[in-house]
């Protein structure tokens, strides 16, 4: 066509990334097609550099990529047991204490995570009040470890303390344990900071009476099966992060028989069966554990960029790799969503606990789609949350065909969080996770969407280039 026809007929106008023309022509009514793209890496020389560098051995990290998706897909997880963490978890002394996300100093910690620790300490009857607390903390007498380095997960805080009882999590396929604690409910509770008489009451109660009883449940039971619950839930609206409803109330049915047979009196019965009923987030304390103990057995996957662990600490985000033990760490981003009332985003603390091993896994933020009801939780619409779930599949390794989402006529849950990937397409995972108020005991004060900041993934990849080529050498 020559120049001179050009204007003559109708201009087909195709926007190629930019939102901001694409604003523009809808201001005006203007019919166009948009091509959401963005450049390799975010345009970032240095990460394509390093993803070039990869190329000739494109063929083992794909095959050792395969390997750690289906290690992590055989995973049976089982709860068979709820003990107390001194007597299960691997390398824990009674001056441990165990916290979400990277390892961190006390003297660091956000709010939450401080207030939780003079709480564990006073349950410990290590220390008498939060003044003795604090001194103890800062002493050097407690051992303050990531979780996730004893097979370990906790929600928002995260703190476990050697006394506290734990699910007992056992993958009957690839043989290795994880451990949680027991879900305290909403309000006043130790995983957002507060360590008030109320909390510290409820805590023994978990210690002398739920634990015992829900034990010897689950022993005459022979253990529940977590994965089929989880199958479940994810037809039912959940997408157990943040949505626990059918899981808690599918995990009580499958448990009722068994506390009724236990030895113990009507009373103690009718407590934990009000306990779990009453609780709507119970099921949250068995899918992290879960997801973990999965996860877990991609460990050691040599030139994997499959992601097994995503954690955060108030202060810091961090990321692992199936191939490697380290932590690539960056600040943690603040949570963007609905706020309680009274509250502003100036009251919210930065991103905190363990329960994005949950996203790690596949379900959480990317089963938003199958859970339209959380939506109005976190902030946005729900085919915002159909776009996420097709989303994570361009970041993944594989797909989880056991796990699917009814409502996007049943396509199985992205799994396998691959850096390589992400970097290249400069799409981050996405997480639904709830928000702790940034000083100990207020508690939660809203619920929103969070990405991992993107520098853990770029600290993983230079990481991983050295490595495998040291080890081609």
């Amino acid at each position: 066509m020559s120049t001179k026809n050009l204007f003559k007929e109708d201009i087909k106008i195709i926007n190629i990334g930019s939102p901001s023309f694409k604003q523009d022509y809808e201001k005006q009514e203007v019919p166009y097609i948009h091509l959401d793209w963005a450049p390799p890496a975010q345009g970032n020389l240095m990460v394509l550099h390093q993803l070039n560098e990869l190329r000739p051995y494109q063929k083992q990290i794909e095959e050792a990529n395969i390997k750690a998706v289906e290690k992590i897909k055989s995973s049976e997880g089982r709860l068979i047991a709820v003990k107390q963490a001194f007597d299960v978890i691997p390398n824990m002394s009674k001056h441990t204490i165990l916290h979400a996300g990277p390892p961190i100093e006390f003297k660091k910690m956000a709010g939450p995570m401080k207030g939780a620790i003079i709480g564990a300490l006073i349950y410990e009857g290590l220390a008498k009040n939060e003044k003795e607390a604090i001194k103890l903390a800062e002493s050097g007498a407690i051992e303050f470890d990531s979780a996730h380095h004893h097979d370990a997960v906790g929600p928002m805080a995260g703190i476990i303390s050697a006394s506290m009882p734990v699910h007992v999590i056992y993958d009957i396929v690839n043989r290795n344990y994880s451990y949680c604690t027991i879900n305290e409910g909403l309000g006043k509770v130790l995983r957002y900071g507060a360590n008030s008489e109320e909390v510290i009451n409820r805590l023994k109660w978990i210690e002398k009476t739920f634990a015992p009883v829900l034990n010897e449940a689950l022993l005459l039971s022979g253990g529940i099966d977590i994965k089929s619950l989880i199958t479940q839930a994810l037809h039912m609206g959940d997408e157990c992060h943040n949505r626990n409803k059918a899981s808690s109330a599918l995990f009580l049915r499958d448990i009722a028989p068994f506390i009724l047979r236990t030895k113990f009196s009507d009373q103690e019965k009718k407590e934990v069966f009000e306990f779990i009923q009453k609780n709507e987030h119970y099921f949250l304390n068995l899918s992290m554990p879960y997801c973990k103990v999965a996860l877990d057995a991609a460990k050691g996957v040599k030139d994997s960029t499959v992601v097994i662990a995503m954690a955060r600490n108030g202060v810091d985000f961090g990321i692992r790799l199936a191939s490697s033990d380290r932590w690539y760490k960056a600040p943690a981003n603040y949570v963007k969503g609905l706020m309680f009332p009274g509250f502003t985003e100036e009251d919210a603390a930065p991103d905190i606990g363990d329960s994005a091993i949950t996203e790690t896994f596949g379900i959480g933020g990317f089963a938003m789609g199958g859970a339209p009801a959380i939506v109005q939780f976190v902030g946005g619409v729900v085919e915002q949350a159909f776009d996420y779930s097709k989303k994570m599949h361009d970041i993944t390794a594989g797909k989880h065909q056991v796990f699917t989402l009814p409502t996007l006529d049943f396509m199985p849950t992205a799994l396998g969080i691959d850096i390589m990937k992400v970097l290249e397409t400069g799409t981050l995972p996405i997480i639904n996770t709830g928000m702790a108020h940034k000083e100990a005991g207020v508690g939660q004060v809203g619920a929103g969407l969070v990405n991992p900041p993107l520098a853990c993934f770029e600290q993983a990849l230079t990481d991983f280039v050295k490595q495998i080529k040291e080890d081609r050498t």
